[in-house]
């Protein structure tokens, strides 16, 4: 019986979420208001699985509402107009994401990688180096 116990922990630790937070991620999440927290979240897990798809993107920064406002949902958000910096240049980014009743795990997320932001662009929607 101790055997099995043992064994059933040592598969639940492995089995770990593909979406797990960092525990100084969460600490910093926590502190913020639950909107916030929603989509800091889904930006966090954005970079995260652009960074994975190995397209060479080295993403350093999300924003969803760089041209147009995301739509909140209790527990989602869908950001048509999201932007993630890399390597210096924006790129468009369009986002669904849905997250606990905390908004500090990610549930599910799916992303669509649009073109390259025009330099001209940048400063009407307040982009940066």
């Amino acid at each position: 019986m101790l055997k099995s116990i043992v064994v059933s922990l040592g598969v639940a630790c492995v089995a770990t979420s593909a979406f797990a937070v960092d525990t100084a991620i969460e600490k910093q999440l926590q502190k913020l208001d639950p909107s916030e927290r929603m989509e800091q979240s889904c930006d966090t897990e954005a970079m995260k699985q652009i960074a994975d798809k190995k397209d060479g993107f080295k993403p350093d920064k999300v924003i969803a509402y760089t041209f147009s406002d995301p739509d909140m949902g209790e527990n989602s958000i869908k950001a048509p107009g999201a932007v993630f910096r890399s390597k210096g240049d924006w790129y468009h980014l369009t986002y669904d994401c849905e997250t606990g009743p905390q908004h500090i795990h990610v549930r599910s997320l799916s992303i669509e990688i649009g073109s390259k932001v025009p330099r001209e662009d940048w400063g009407p929607h307040y982009l940066y180096d």
